[in-house]
C-alpha cells in the first residue's frame, strides 16, 4: 500500500477519534433545552454548530456541514485520484443543495440556505447551480452529468432520481460500501412504492432493478417486495413487517453502517477500506448528533423516540 494511503488512513482514524460517540450524544439529547444541548456540543468537533446556530434546523445543518468539512480534509490526504472514492459518498450533500433550491419560494436562490460547498467532492453542483432556473433546465443539466436522467422534471422525480442514482454510483465505485448502497435503495424503493404509492420513473426503475434484481421494482405488495429481495439487501427490512415500520429499518441501516464502518477502520491493512470506514463512522456520528439536538429541542417525548431510534 502506498505511503499516501497510509497517511490517509492515519488521518481518517484521527478524525474518527474525535467523534463524541453514543455516550456523549445521549448527554446532548438529555439537555433540557436546545441551548443546553448546544453548550454540550461546544466541547466536540461540532463546536462551530454551537457558536452559529440560532434554531434546530440551523444547528442540524451546521452539524452536517462539519461532516462535509471533515470529508474534504480527508480527501486532501488521499493519493492522486483517491478523492474519486469519496465523491459518491458525498452525493447526499449535492442532493440536499438541490432540495433546498427546489423548496425555496419561487426558486429564489437568495431565499434558500447557503449551499454546501463540496470542492473536489462535487459531482456536478456548479453546473446544476447554473441551471436551476426551471425544473426542465435542471433535468437537462442532470442528463448531461454523471447523475443521469431522473426520468421527469417534477421536484419529486428530480430528487428521487438523484437519490437512486447515488445508490447506483456508490454500488459501482465504492465496493466497501456496496452493501449499504443496496440497502439504501431498498429503503427508497419501499417508501416510494408502499408508503407514498407512487409509480417509479423509468430510469429509477432501471437502477432499482440493477441493484436489487428485476422483481423488486414491480412487486405488487410490500410482502412480495421484501421476500423477493436478494439476501445482500434483505437484511435492512428484517423484522419490519409493514411499510409503517420503515423508520425502524432506517435506524437499522444507520446502526449497521456505523458498526461495519468501525470494522473497516479496525482492519489491519491501511487503504481505501479504512477511509470508507471513516466516512461511515463520521456520517453516523453526525446522524446521532442531529437526532440528539432534535430530542433536546422537543422535550421528553422526543427523548423517548431518540432512545428507541439510536
Amino acid at each position: 500500500m502506498s505511503a499516501g494511503w497510509v497517511a490517509a488512513a492515519v488521518r481518517a482514524r484521527a478524525l474518527v477519534g474525535r467523534c463524541p460517540g453514543p455516550a456523549a450524544t445521549r448527554e446532548i439529547a438529555r439537555g433540557p433545552t436546545l441551548d443546553d444541548a448546544l453548550r454540550v456540543l461546544a466541547s466536540t468537533p461540532y463546536a462551530r454548530s454551537a457558536r452559529t446556530a440560532v434554531d434546530l434546523p440551523g444547528a442540524q445543518r451546521a452539524v452536517a456541514a462539519t461532516v462535509l468539512w471533515q470529508l474534504r480534509v480527508l480527501a486532501g490526504w488521499l493519493p492522486p485520484g483517491g478523492a474519486r472514492l469519496l465523491v459518491p459518498l458525498a452525493a447526499g450533500f449535492e442532493i440536499a443543495n438541490v432540495v433546498s433550491r427546489l423548496a425555496a419560494p419561487d426558486g429564489d436562490a437568495a431565499r434558500a440556505p447557503e449551499p454546501y460547498r463540496l470542492g473536489a467532492l462535487e459531482t456536478a453542483w456548479r453546473s446544476l447551480e447554473r441551471h436551476m432556473g426551471t425544473p426542465t433546465e435542471l433535468r437537462a443539466a442532470l442528463i448531461a452529468s454523471p447523475w443521469g436522467d431522473p426520468g421527469g422534471d417534477t421536484p419529486w422525480a428530480l430528487v428521487t432520481g438523484m437519490r437512486m442514482a447515488a445508490a447506483r454510483r456508490t454500488d459501482t465505485a465504492v465496493p466497501d460500501a456496496r452493501r449499504w448502497a443496496r440497502a439504501r435503495a431498498v429503503l427508497l424503493l419501499a417508501r416510494e412504492r408502499f408508503v407514498y404509492e407512487r409509480s417509479l420513473p423509468e430510469p429509477v426503475r432501471r437502477d432499482a432493478a440493477r441493484l436489487l434484481g428485476p422483481r423488486a421494482p414491480d412487486a405488487a405488495s410490500y410482502e412480495e417486495f421484501r421476500d423477493g429481495l436478494p439476501t445482500s439487501a434483505r437484511w435492512v427490512l428484517a423484522e419490519v413487517g409493514e411499510p409503517g415500520g420503515l423508520w425502524r429499518a432506517e435506524a437499522r441501516w444507520w446502526r449497521t453502517v456505523g458498526a461495519e464502518g468501525g470494522a473497516l477502520l479496525r482492519q489491519g491493512r491501511d487503504g481505501p477500506g479504512v477511509v470508507v470506514g471513516a466516512v461511515a463512522v463520521l456520517s453516523v456520528d453526525a446522524w446521532r448528533v442531529r437526532a440528539a439536538l432534535a430530542s433536546a429541542a422537543r422535550g421528553d417525548r422526543a427523548r423517548e423516540a431518540f432512545d428507541a431510534l439510536v
